[in-house]
This record gives structure tokens, C-alpha cells and sequence, in this order.
């Protein structure tokens, strides 16, 4: 991990990602489970994600927020599993009641725009996901992705022509 710095006390790091895993498993696990579409496997990914993080914890340097840190982590996770052969040759359709549970719950309309962000490619998606689902401010998702800034723009301001489309089409808006 380049962006992080942590204590050495093995103690103090149980503790550490004992806090983070509490604030922010739902929404790690909310956005593998629209990243990779299979419930299942995004809890996976989360557990991964949290076993990841403890390992290098004491890399953690400070340089981002420990949210735009495990998120990196999860997306890395994610991108890994979607390369694999399982992930191919599976059938992988998430149902929105499986997703965990918000502090909102969803309404009807949401389920659609959800499901309508999930069928977007992957590079436009995951820009969605961490500018509306993780509330990430461009330049972090830019860290998080490894993409510039100017990209990171391009990429939301397409991928909102197509959501704006596609729910057009479907007379949600």
C-alpha cells in the first residue's frame, strides 16, 4: 500500500481494524456486491479487504483517509476476482434484497437506479460507485483507482449521460 502508516503494537492493530471493519463494512460490502454482482462473493471480498488491511497496517502512512485507503483495497480485491475463471463462467445476479442493509432503507426507484448503475461496464461503474455510494470527492477516487483526476471526469460525466439514458428510457426520470 503507498498512501498509509500505522502503529506496530499488535494490540493497538487488532483494536485499529477492529474500528474499521465496524465503521465501514456495510459500505465496503455494499459496494463489492454491486462491483462484482454476487452477494457471496462480495462478502468474500470484504473479508479479504479487512485481512489485506490488517496485514498492512503498519505501511499505512497517513498520505489518504483510511476510507479512500480500504477502498483501494477493496477494488483491488474486486478487479482480482473478476479475472479469475470462476468469475467468468458463473452466473453472478445480485438481488437488491440481498444487498446489506443501509442506514436509509431503499425505496422502489432506487432498486431500479441501482440495478441500472449495476449494468453499466465496470470502468463507468466503479466511478459511480465511489462518487455517489462511498462519497469520494474525485481527487480520492483518483488515488483509489490510479487514474488522473481529468479521467476520473470524464469517466463520471459518461457514465451519468448513460445512467441519465438508460433510466430515461425506462421512464424514471
Amino acid at each position: 500500500m503507498d498512501c498509509c502508516k500505522g502503529p506496530d503494537n499488535p494490540s493497538s492493530n487488532e483494536e485499529i481494524i477492529t474500528q474499521l471493519i465496524q465503521k465501514y463494512q456495510i459500505p465496503l460490502k455494499r459496494m463489492c456486491c454491486v462491483w462484482l454482482k454476487d452477494a457471496a462473493l462480495a462478502e468474500d471480498a470484504t473479508q479479504e479487504t479487512f485481512l489485506k488491511a490488517y496485514a498492512a497496517l503498519s505501511d499505512f502512512r497517513g498520505e489518504c483517509s483510511e476510507k479512500t485507503w480500504l477502498t483501494r483495497i477493496a477494488v483491488n480485491v474486486c478487479r482480482n476476482l473478476r479475472r479469475g475463471w470462476w468469475f467468468n463462467h458463473v452466473d453472478r445476479s445480485v438481488e437488491i434484497e440481498r444487498l446489506p442493509e443501509t442506514a436509509v432503507p431503499f425505496e422502489d426507484k432506487d432498486e431500479g437506479l441501482l440495478e441500472t448503475v449495476a449494468a453499466l461496464p465496470l470502468r463507468l461503474r466503479e466511478i459511480i460507485l465511489l462518487y455517489y455510494f462511498q462519497d469520494m470527492n474525485m481527487s480520492e477516487i483518483s488515488e483509489t483507482l490510479n487514474l488522473s483526476v481529468s479521467t476520473v471526469s470524464r469517466r463520471l460525466e459518461k457514465a451519468r449521460q448513460q445512467l441519465r439514458a438508460q433510466l430515461e428510457k425506462e421512464g424514471m426520470v
